[in-house]
């Protein structure tokens, strides 16, 4: 499935305001995606991690069209590499998009990145488009 599906994070952050105030509360925002092998075996099937624009190469590699999950908001595809079938799931504008009017529709105080090095520029445009962007300490 999706690596941050956006019906999960919403329910994770309903959940967290009836706990805590929503100004105490980032978003942790994935920046990366997964290539799974299938068929997937609870504890025997491993991921490799790609950056989303090594998914969209992939894809491209392989002839693979990529799809868009509207429950999840998230890119997802499948190809066949030496006669193993894969599920990529990686992230896109859109799905940020989706991520990004969560935390304005719930006034949390902003994001965080995980795998904040891997280069997606147009993650960054959007970013910049939709918040005030400041280091913590500023």
């Amino acid at each position: 499935m999706a690596v941050a599906p956006i019906n999960m994070v919403q329910q994770v952050v309903e959940y967290a305001l009836t706990e805590i105030p929503a100004y105490k509360i980032s978003l942790g925002i994935p920046n990366y995606g997964y290539d799974w092998p299938l068929p997937f075996e609870r504890g025997v099937t491993r991921a490799e991690t790609v950056s989303n624009l090594e998914a969209v190469q992939i894809a491209i590699e392989n002839g693979a069209e990529i799809q868009f999950d509207e429950v999840s908001m998230s890119p997802y595809f499948r190809y066949w590499k030496y006669g193993i079938e894969h599920e990529v799931w990686f992230e896109d504008v859109r799905s940020y998009q989706a991520k990004f009017d969560l935390i304005k529709a719930y006034e949390l105080t902003g994001a965080g990145y995980w795998q904040i090095m891997q280069f997606f520029r147009a993650n960054w445009l959007l970013l910049a488009q939709m918040f005030q962007i400041r280091k913590i300490g500023d």
